[in-house]
């Protein structure tokens, strides 16, 4: 009786899943192998679509880009994210307001904060390319350079997601007992090499976590390209997420656009299952 309640009071979520989440992943799969256009029935093609996008060289152009955004992005956030954590770990007076001033970007508007940096990155009236001039460097074009375009939208969104990692980063902190620093201090160990002994191989379940989040919302990067460069210049920061949204909303091919769908989850999931693989030999197990 007990296990028919606990099955009922399951029943609404397990309906909402179903109906709202397998359905159309399910859905989907299936429409990827059909043609289909908005105001036409589907109509199965095989993999078609598959291999049409396999041969064509915008597809490879969009997974360079994405790939080389990843590579980008996840070392810098990390690195930037762990930096701030270790500066706001210290209990000095106003910690508090830095922590807020850090963590602000994470809860502004991802739209807002795009067109805010495509103002700091006009080449002409921006004032990174301003501060440039001042000491006598002549700042680049940033979003109408395709060399330039794809970092510049990785340093923002390093600036805008630092703030979270930051935090995770520093919780895996303050769970690491004092206790191993004061017995490394006293053995006269220096601060480098007690960050690399002690605090590294201890919060690395903690980095890791932050490695797998990290990478899975990079390959996700969409509103920072659609906001501040439209995949320009020419195709130089079309991402896999973008290319998703134009094959289905601007080109109307919707069984292409789920194709690449699963193309996209396939990858994030072979880079996510390499990175579980590679955990055993770096991830510290208490």
């Amino acid at each position: 009786m007990r296990t028919r309640s606990a099955y009922l009071y399951l029943l609404p979520i397990l309906i909402g899943l179903t109906v709202f989440t397998a359905g159309p992943v399910l859905a989907s799969l299936g429409l990827s192998f059909t043609h289909y256009d908005i105001g036409q029935a589907p109509t199965f093609i095989g993999t078609s679509n598959y291999r049409e996008l396999f041969h064509s060289d915008l597809f490879w152009q969009v997974l360079l880009n994405t790939c080389y955004y990843v590579l980008l992005y996840v070392p810098a956030s990390i690195i930037v994210s762990l930096a701030l954590a270790l500066l706001i770990e210290r209990r000095v007076r106003g910690i508090a307001f830095f922590r807020t001033v850090y963590f602000l970007p994470v809860v502004t508007s991802i739209v807002a904060a795009a067109i805010i940096w495509s103002w700091l990155y006009n080449s002409d009236v921006g004032l990174l390319n301003y501060l440039f001039s001042v000491i006598g460097i002549n700042g680049p074009k940033w979003l109408e350079d395709p060399h330039w375009a794809l970092p510049a939208i990785a340093l923002m969104s390093i600036w805008k997601n630092a703030g979270y990692n930051m935090m995770i980063f520093l919780a895996g902190l303050t769970s690491i007992p004092k206790d191993y620093h004061e017995a490394a201090r006293l053995d006269g160990s220096g601060a480098w090499h007690r960050f690399r002994h002690i605090t590294l191989p201890l919060l690395s379940p903690v980095t890791f976590f932050v490695l797998v989040v990290t990478t899975i919302g990079a390959f996700q990067v969409f509103e920072q390209t659609f906001v501040m460069t439209n995949g320009g210049p020419g195709v130089s920061t079309l991402t896999l997420s973008y290319y998703i949204w134009q094959m289905a909303f601007r080109f109307f091919d919707l069984g292409g656009a789920m194709a690449l769908g699963y193309i996209f989850f396939l990858l994030v999931l072979a880079v996510t299952g390499l990175q579980f693989l590679a955990r055993r030999k770096w991830v510290f197990q208490q």
